[in-house]
């Protein structure tokens, strides 16, 4: 036998019905109401001269950090220290130094022998971008043939000059550092403010720095050369016109380099003439200190020639000053 079915107590359903109809329409009202009042409000606040209110522009945030440059095995994971650290290859690199926007300038060290030598890249940032990819390549392959360096020499490569200009652009834009300097017209010898533009990169502003040296990146490498005794010196730049001496007129110990590395290549010696005057150049800078030094252009700014850089590598670790 079924239990007795419960009545409903259908008037108290409709009692809390019409009570919650109530006061939904009720909050409707208010808030026509408050919306309604707004535009009054704000009315009532206008400027009574008519000018506009000043914008409060905040003060800026530094974000003054290093970052860490592509390391020439892609796969490989750097954590980044301020001190010199080893690569998980073994590869030896020391921060010398940071660009004006913070990021680390690196050199990689090999051999340990008396005669020193050096190789500066990247020195018109992402401009000439292939040039520190070179640096990459040589990089690598010394690392997987140690014979390569002879035993009495110490080879150091800058891989990248100017990582503010890389990280720009990889085009015209990239030439400059942060500051909009061409760092190879800021090095103290044969400097000048300005100069003619006849036959010269003309293709975006560029300055040579408010004074010679005037730039961390240059200041960086100017420490680091006086700090050692390097003997030869190449400087890596693109594009085609060929392998500049250092030194006005030119050094002859540079001359002797520069001619090897021609014997040894298709690049150019003597290099092309475009009727440029080029000012306060690292190669000059370098003759300045005693060493052999030449500006050496790669064939285009794509590639980077790397078969005939290992010859000129072994030009390069073979040179008797």
């Amino acid at each position: 036998m079924r239990a007795p079915r419960r009545q409903k107590n259908t008037g108290w359903v409709i009692l809390a019905w019409s009570l919650n109809g109530i006061g939904c329409a009720a909050l409707l009202t208010i808030l026509v109401l408050y919306l309604t009042e707004r535009p009054a409000q704000a009315a009532a606040f206008t400027n009574p001269q008519g000018t506009p209110y000043p914008t409060i522009t905040p003060a800026p945030t530094s974000f003054y950090l290093p970052t860490i440059t592509p390391n020439p095995r892609s796969t490989q994971y750097v954590e980044y220290t301020a001190t010199p650290f080893f690569l998980v290859n073994g590869q030896k690199s020391n921060v010398i130094g940071f660009s004006t926007s913070g990021r680390p300038i690196e050199v990689y060290t090999f051999g340990q022998g008396e005669k020193q030598l050096m190789i500066v890249a990247g020195i018109n940032g992402g401009y000439e971008w292939n040039t520190i990819a070179l640096a990459d390549q040589l990089i690598t392959y010394i690392n997987d043939h140690p014979e390569a360096i002879p035993s009495d020499v110490t080879l150091y490569i800058l891989r990248d000059l100017n990582p503010d200009g890389d990280a720009r652009s990889h085009d015209i834009d990239g030439r400059v550092n942060a500051r909009g300097v061409d760092l190879n017209r800021n090095f103290p010898v044969n400097w000048a403010p300005t100069w003619g533009r006849s036959g010269c990169y003309d293709s975006s502003p560029t300055t040579s720095g408010s004074g010679p040296a005037s730039e961390p990146e240059t200041r960086i490498l100017m420490r680091f050369i006086a700090s050692r005794k390097i003997q030869a010196l190449i400087s890596y730049h693109s594009a085609a016109l060929g392998i500049f001496p250092g030194g006005d007129p030119w050094d002859e110990n540079s001359k002797r380099l520069a001619q090897a590395i021609a014997n040894v290549t298709t690049y150019p010696y003597p290099p092309i003439n475009t009727g440029c005057v080029y000012t306060g150049t690292l190669a000059d800078y370098a003759v300045s200190q005693g060493i052999a030094a030449v500006d050496m252009e790669l064939t285009n700014h794509k590639d980077t020639d790397f078969e005939m850089n290992l010859k000129t590598l072994n030009v390069l670790v073979n040179f008797i000053k």
